[in-house]
């Protein structure tokens, strides 16, 4: 079995797999435009802000500040790009626990 394909359990078709489609996306608690930081905490800059609505990939996890939002407190933070994190309080994972790999 090759990382391209994949032989799927429901049909036996092969599927194409690649690393953008491997990654789920997360919707952000209604109501909330979620301030981007440039790491895992809330002492890190403001680099963007995600408008209402927004779903989010999460391709990494980190420890930092605890945050008190929607979905509970946490201290978890989600790598959404390079050099960006969002507090997983507001990311609806439904887990209140890791839901990805710590980022290295």
């Amino acid at each position: 079995m090759s990382v391209e394909h994949a032989e799927t359990a429901s049909g036996g078709e092969n599927e194409a797999l690649t690393a953008e489609s491997a990654v789920r996306t997360y919707p952000v608690a209604p109501g909330v435009r979620l301030n981007v930081r440039s790491g895992p905490g809330t002492n890190y800059s403001i680099i963007r802000v995600l408008t209402e609505g927004t779903r989010v990939p999460i391709f990494c996890q980190s420890p930092g500040t605890t945050v008190t939002g929607p979905y509970g407190t946490s201290n978890i933070w989600d790598n959404i790009n390079n050099g960006e994190y969002v507090s997983d309080a507001y990311v609806q994972t439904g887990s209140d626990g890791y839901v990805a790999s710590r980022c290295a």
